[in-house]
């Protein structure tokens, strides 16, 4: 009795096992990949993955989602809508230290932040003094780096300067455009597209004259006595990717080819750019990545840079990093 019900208990399990084919078919499908990033340089490299619509040593699919300001950015994180996104650095601790499963894989972006005046001649930011700036992103990372800048110079951001906050760095290179500031704040991509406005028609009839002024880099340089490069966004994993060692080591890999692609393929870069970033041209993509190009290091290697920016950012609000310095599980192959 008890070998009959054991002969049906393993017929039951055969049937309801599925086939070699079936199998092969599941492993020939695997889950897509989702990226996520904003309408800037860091995320170029996510977008030409995803314009190949698959990578072998990721995925058979692979698919782009843009986001537009710190909220949605925070949004999309806390729900784990992407596996990899491009994000400010300080906002992956913030989020990491409020108990989001994230992990930061690399630093690409190390200063793409510029002072864009339609006065020429202005070179540091004591020359804007008692100026009004257009500042994107209030109290994340473009206007962070700005204060913490400007404090190191002996300035101080509240009173020596009129700030003039915007959603983003787009609208804050429309405001020049239409003449409603006279400098801003941009990052590229936004800088070159600027520039490229106000040498083209129509925009030309009613731009003016635009000069990128301060590469705020160097005032960082000059600020802090140290190279003129900050730990400033790059990509981090989340939900179970962030737990995958060898798909973090995997989509690093793919990152820097990515990326090395974009550097040498300028102009193709900037059509599959424009292509998801309607508000962007292809020139504009290109001339930004011959000004700031990417540096994708990983994160284990990057995070004495990383820490040293965080100290400062720590002292001045701990909630900016969700109320502590990270631990180095935060960094990705540390």
């Amino acid at each position: 009795m008890l070998n009959r019900r054991r002969l049906v208990q393993c017929a039951a399990a055969a049937l309801a096992a599925p086939s070699a084919a079936v199998l092969r078919a599941q492993a020939a499908d695997p889950v897509a990949l989702r990226l996520s990033g904003p309408p800037a340089s860091v995320s170029n490299p996510l977008i030409h993955l995803a314009a190949q619509g698959r990578w072998p040593a990721l995925s058979d699919r692979i698919s782009f989602k843009p986001w537009r300001d710190p909220d949605q950015l925070r949004a999309l994180a806390l729900r784990t809508e992407a596996d990899f996104v491009a994000m400010p650095t300080n906002v992956a601790a913030n989020l990491y230290n409020r108990g989001v499963p994230l992990r930061l894989v690399n630093v690409s972006v190390w200063g793409i932040l510029y002072i864009v005046s339609r006065d020429v001649g202005r070179k540091t930011l004591a020359d804007f003094r008692g100026e009004e700036i257009a500042l994107p992103f209030r109290q994340d990372m473009p206007d962070l780096v700005f204060q913490e800048t400007a404090q190191g110079l002996g300035l101080n951001p509240q009173t020596d300067f009129k700030l003039r906050y915007v959603a983003s760095p787009l609208d804050a290179m429309q405001l020049l455009l239409t003449r409603r500031v006279r400098h801003a704040l941009l990052a590229e991509p936004a800088v070159s597209m600027a520039l490229h406005k106000t040498k083209s028609f129509p925009v030309s009839a009613v731009a003016p004259d635009l000069y990128r002024a301060v590469d705020v880099q160097q005032e960082w340089a000059r600020a802090f006595k140290r190279p003129p490069r900050m730990a400033q966004a790059g990509i981090a994993a989340l939900g179970p990717a962030a737990q995958d060692a060898a798909l973090l080591a995997r989509f690093q890999q793919a990152y820097v080819e990515a990326s090395a692609w974009c550097q040498a393929n300028r102009l193709a870069c900037g059509k599959e750019v424009a292509a998801v970033e309607s508000r962007l041209s292809v020139e504009a993509v290109a001339d930004s990545l011959s000004v700031a190009p990417l540096d994708p290091v990983p994160a284990a290697q990057a995070q004495g840079e990383v820490m040293f920016l965080f100290e400062r950012l720590y002292k001045r609000n701990p909630q900016l990093l969700g109320g502590k310095l990270p631990d180095a599980a935060f960094f990705a192959g540390a």
